[in-house]
C-alpha cells in the first residue's frame, strides 16, 4: 500500500494520527508536509512530538529559525522551507546531515524544496475541510515505505473501531 487517506474530524483525531506516525515511523525517516497556511502542519508535528515525550508547547513553527531540533524518547528535526528561495538553500542548512541522522525529519512547505528531498520520503498533504477538521493524504514515495503506510492505515482503522464507527 503506497497511499492512505485519513479524515481528522477534530484536533483529537490529529493527535491520534500523530501518535500513530510516531509509532510507525522508523528513525531517519523524512516526512514532507504540504498544505496551505493554517492547514495544520505544525499542529501535526506537535502531535508527533507529544507522542515521543516532547512537550507540545515547546514545538513552534520554525519559520524564522528554519530548523528546530527536539529530543524526547526519539529525536525530531522540524524544518520550514517557506522562506527558502531555492531547494539548494535547504542543503545549506545541513539537511544532508539531518537526513543521515537518527532523527525523524519533518519538513513543512516541502513542495518548495522537493528537488532536495530524499526519494524515500513519506509525503503528507493536508487539506482544510472545516474549522477543526482536516484530510491527510499520506503517500510513500519509495516501495520500502509501503509497509509503513499499510501499518499506519491498519493502526488508525483499529483505533476507529475502538471509539465507534467512522462518520
Amino acid at each position: 500500500m503506497n497511499h492512505f487517506t485519513f479524515d481528522a474530524h477534530s484536533e483529537a483525531d490529529t493527535d491520534r494520527l500523530g501518535a500513530a506516525l510516531a509509532d510507525v515511523l522508523p528513525d531517519g525517516t523524512t516526512v514532507a508536509l504540504i498544505g496551505t497556511l493554517g492547514a495544520g502542519k505544525t499542529r501535526l508535528v506537535r502531535a508527533i512530538a507529544a507522542a515521543v515525550g516532547i512537550p507540545p508547547d515547546q514545538v513552534v513553527s520554525p519559520t524564522f529559525v528554519l530548523c528546530q531540533q527536539y529530543r524526547g524518547r526519539r529525536e525530531l528535526a522540524h524544518l520550514d522551507a517557506f522562506r527558502l528561495k531555492s531547494p539548494d538553500d535547504l542543503l545549506e542548512l545541513g539537511f544532508d546531515e539531518l537526513v543521515d541522522s537518527p532523527a525523524i525529519v519533518l519538513v513543512e512547505w516541502a513542495d518548495r524544496v522537493a528537488a532536495s528531498l530524499p526519494n524515500d520520503r513519506l509525503e503528507i498533504r493536508i487539506e482544510v475541510t472545516g474549522p477543526t477538521s482536516r484530510r491527510f493524504e499520506i503517500l510513500a514515495h519509495a516501495p520500502s515505505l509501503h509497509p509503513l503506510v499499510a501499518r499506519l492505515a491498519a493502526l488508525l482503522k483499529d483505533k476507529d473501531r475502538e471509539i465507534g464507527p467512522a462518520a
